[in-house]
């Protein structure tokens, strides 16, 4: 697999029992795409293929027409990240240089790759929270997610993000065709009701990549529980955030990738025997 994967710890939690697991997960990376010097885009990817990636994302935004109007490409790898240095012709660095100053929003502009990588890989808040929770608690959670997905159970076509509190069930979903733009309007949704997000946990649909760790970082919230898989950097950005990442869910198991004494576990699945589907009745 190369650099697209590696392995991580994890403590899987199944209806019998707790135990040490590792799992092997995508290397998720910020690549700059860098043109004659100056930073274009930064994109979250992982770190295979770069120079199919340089080529089909400058042909895809309509930088160059053809392979040939790049005339080098050199893939540079920093401790946060990649940049991808590309040098045009000069026929074409001439209308790239008049397309951004047209450009609106976030695309770099100004800065260099290497301060454009430090901006995407940017530390994230730590949460405090001193709430726990039980295996139960996060089969319930599971449980209550689907059918509060109200647009999703008539398209089957939007991402949903969740937050349950024990004693209250679901208290706040939103859903969105983007995963990221779910989440946003989730944290939203807790600032407008006046809910505290280190009151409980954030429920996703979607697979974990370190934008959705850093935004639920930024809300406060102690706990993401993911029905897909998280990324490399995710986890490392979860356990440094003090965020409890719990992925892979399913009704009857889910693994725990970082800060399991939330969930009363040590990181070799210790100190728990459970049956989650007799609690989570």
């Amino acid at each position: 697999m190369g650099e697209a994967a590696a392995r991580f710890p994890a403590v899987r939690v199944s209806e019998a029992k707790a135990t040490a697991h590792e799992r092997l997960v995508p290397v998720e990376t910020p690549v700059a795409f860098v043109f004659n010097g100056t930073t274009y885009a930064v994109m979250m990817a992982t770190p295979d293929d770069l120079d199919a990636f340089a080529l089909g994302f400058s042909l895809s935004e309509g930088i160059v027409a053809s392979r040939e109007e790049i005339k080098s490409l050199e893939v540079i790898r920093h401790d946060k990240g990649i940049e991808l240095q590309m040098w045009l012709d000069e026929s074409r660095a001439s209308k790239l240089t008049e397309r951004r100053r047209h450009l609106a929003g976030p695309t770099g502009c100004g800065l260099c790759g290497i301060e454009s990588l430090d901006e995407a890989v940017a530390r994230s808040p730590v949460v405090s929270s001193a709430t726990k929770f039980t295996p139960a608690d996060v089969a319930k959670a599971l449980g209550a997610l689907a059918p509060g997905q109200v647009l999703n159970l008539k398209t089957h076509a939007v991402h949903g993000a969740g937050f349950w509190v024990a004693g209250r069930s679901l208290v706040a979903i939103a859903e969105d065709v983007g995963r990221h733009n779910a989440l946003d309007k989730l944290a939203g949704k807790l600032a407008i009701e006046g809910t505290d997000p280190a009151s409980g946990l954030v429920l996703l649909t979607s697979r974990v990549s370190v934008e959705m760790v850093q935004k639920t970082a930024m809300a406060g919230a102690p706990v993401i529980v993911a029905v897909s898989a998280p990324t490399g950097l995710a986890i490392l950005t979860a356990e440094a955030a003090g965020i409890t990442l719990i992925a892979v869910a399913r009704h009857d198991a889910f693994e725990i990738f970082t800060h399991p004494e939330r969930l009363g576990l040590d990181k070799a699945g210790r100190a728990i025997e459970v049956r989650i589907a007799e609690h989570a009745a």
